[in-house]
């Protein structure tokens, strides 16, 4: 074999091993975008129950305005900030806004219960006890589908950030990270409970 036959032999070897890295960047990419899109559907899921939820506590809480009034603002800064997340999900801001907004309108919710707590026919109410049941069930949608968002980021990364791909992610359209999604109590999540009897 001539030198021109083996250099040419070995450019395309190493062409092809670019080919190999760029489509397993695009499937993991894709994965993890995948994964986006199923938390925007339970957040929107969410974000449609709130209003229903607030509309059937209004009846009961005539006096506690300014708490619904603050759940709808976080459910409106939470919906704007989700289209702008999904558009990008490698946006660092982006994911930031929307976990900041998440942060603030788990807190608004979690007022308005403390709130519900002290009306038992509010919490007695056969459509406020359904709605509260279906935002249990998606709150618990939203953590299995980032659950797997962060799993597909971090398969993503790692793979990216591995060699030698690291040395052409980023000639070949694959140059920033992904970015996981946590949300701002996440270390009070993490934290065990405090039992005190």
């Amino acid at each position: 074999m001539s030198t021109g036959t083996i250099i040419l032999l070995i450019v395309i070897v190493i062409l092809f091993y670019v080919f190999i890295i760029y489509n397993k960047l695009v499937r993991l990419k894709n994965q993890f975008q995948n994964a986006f899109a199923q938390i925007e559907v339970q957040l929107k899921r969410r974000y449609d129950l709130i209003p229903n939820l607030v509309e059937t506590a209004k009846a009961y809480l005539s006096h506690e305005r300014e708490t619904l009034e603050a759940v709808i603002a976080a459910r409106n800064q939470a919906a704007a900030a989700l289209p702008l997340a999904a558009s990008d999900p490698t946006n660092p801001q982006t994911m930031q806004q929307l976990s900041g907004a998440e942060a603030a309108l788990g807190s608004a919710l979690g007022r308005l219960n403390v709130v519900m707590e002290a009306y038992p026919d509010l919490k007695a109410n056969q459509n406020m006890m359904q709605l509260s049941e279906e935002l249990t069930s998606t709150e618990n949608r939203v953590a299995f589908a980032r659950q797997a968002y962060n799993d597909a980021v971090t398969a993503y990364n790692t793979y990216r950030q591995s060699f030698p791909q690291i040395v052409i992610a980023g000639a070949i359209g694959h140059g920033s990270q992904a970015n996981l999604l946590e949300f701002a109590d996440s270390a009070a999540i993490q934290a065990a409970p405090k039992v005190q009897f």
